[in-house]
Formats: structure tokens, sequence, C-alpha cells
């Protein structure tokens, strides 16, 4: 199970790289669960950790259904050099449309490079706007040509991961996504506690921002010794699992 850590800026970046992250996410949460960074705060991120290894990602934001518009935009990622590309589906309101907006993405980004891992992510707490669900978005991953499928929360407003769905709809996910050939991300408020079921589940990564961060607050910045402290207990629940 690799720890994807969702920096906003060059410092934070380097802050999780030196703890340990396996992933850079890099993601403005200002502008939601799934939040864009500018070209700028990608590029700068790039440049200081592209070549010292560090495996990066970048999200395109919770997307409306705009396929063209969509296209552009992971077009544009793909080219500043990070390593996966997430996409959120927020605004299909149907299988046919996310399979239409995923499919724009994943042909805009394969046609730069194939050297790029594509994520389309769902949301846990889709019930509360009428979105798509996760046996939804593991379809159309599979039917678009995705490589990975995510869920996270789309509120930030205290509900994590495992208030919106249960152990067993999770297990369900990854189940139906691993049958399919897609590899699987978790995220939503995660703490702590959450890592021995997240192991148990056998998810392949899992993101994390508000626990490493100053108060636990994702507002707020990354605090170096609580992402030391938090890989260090991943690690030490590895090796436990």
């Amino acid at each position: 199970m690799k720890i994807l850590i969702s920096p906003t800026d060059v410092e934070e970046a380097i802050l999780a790289f030196e703890a340990g992250a396996d992933i850079i996410d890099i993601k403005n949460p200002r502008e939601g669960s799934l939040g864009a960074a500018p070209v700028e705060t990608i590029e700068r991120i790039v440049g200081a950790l592209g070549s010292g290894g560090a495996t990066l990602s970048a999200t395109l934001g919770d997307l409306p259904y705009k396929p063209g518009t969509a296209s552009l935009a992971a077009r544009g990622l793909v080219s500043c050099g990070v390593h996966y590309i997430k996409a959120g589906l927020y605004g299909p309101q149907t299988i046919a449309e996310g399979i239409d907006l995923m499919r724009a993405i994943v042909t805009s980004c394969k046609s730069h490079t194939a050297d790029v891992t594509v994520v389309a992510a769902g949301y846990a707490d889709y019930a509360r706007f009428n979105g798509l669900s996760p046996l939804n978005i593991v379809d159309i991953a599979h039917q678009s040509g995705a490589d990975m499928v995510m869920l996270d929360t789309f509120y930030k407003d205290g509900q994590n991961l495992f208030d919106a769905l249960s152990e067993t709809v999770l297990a369900s996910f990854i189940t139906a996504a691993k049958t399919k050939g897609l590899r699987t991300a978790l995220a939503g408020s995660l703490k702590r506690e959450h890592i021995v079921p997240l192991l148990r589940l056998g998810v392949d990564v899992i993101g994390v921002r508000g626990v490493v961060c100053q108060a636990s607050n994702r507002d707020g910045k990354i605090d170096p010794v609580r992402a030391k402290d938090f890989m260090a207990y991943v690690r030490d629940s590895r090796q436990a699992a």
C-alpha cells in the first residue's frame, strides 16, 4: 500500500517527499476535494522534485460534464511532466456521460505519452449530491481505458471515507476494480485509525493531507513532524499486518 500526500506548494512538496511519501500529489484544496493547482505551482514542484526520483501526481479538478474542456486541461497537465493525472467525476449524471468525459481525458493524455497513469476519481459521499456510485466509477474507468480508480469525499465537513461507506462496500469496490485490471486508491479525511482497515482491504494507494497538516487541518500547512510520524506509523502497520 503506497502513501500519497497532497501538497499545495513547492515547500510542502519537499516536506512530503522528505517524509517518505510514495507519491506527491499536487492539488489546490481551495478549489474543492480534487481542486486543480495553477500551472506555475505544478511546474515549480516538477522542477524541484522531478529529477530526484519523486513520483508526481496532479488533479484536474472536480470536473463538470464538459469533455472538450477536460481534454484540453488534461493535455496541459500531462505536458507538465507528472506521472499520475486524477480526474474527479463530479458533473456526469450517467455512466455514458462519465465514459465520454473520461475517454476524452484518457485520449488526450495517452496521445501525448503512454507513460502516464490516468485515474478516474469518484466520491464516497456521492449520495449527498446524486453523483455516480463507486461501482459506476469502476465501469467508467474500465470502458474509457483509464488505469486506476479512486474514491475520495467531496464534502470536507468532518465526514471521512468510512463514515460515507462501509468496509463491505469499499471491499466490493476494490474487488470489482481488480477484476477489471484496475489499480485502486482511497482517500477522504483518513486518520491513523484507518490504516489497519485499509491494509485489510488491500487497496493499492491511500491519499492524505489533513492528518499530516498542522492541527489536522487540511487548509493549514503540512507539518514535517506529523508527516514523518504518520509515515513511520504506516511502515510499522505494514510490517505488523
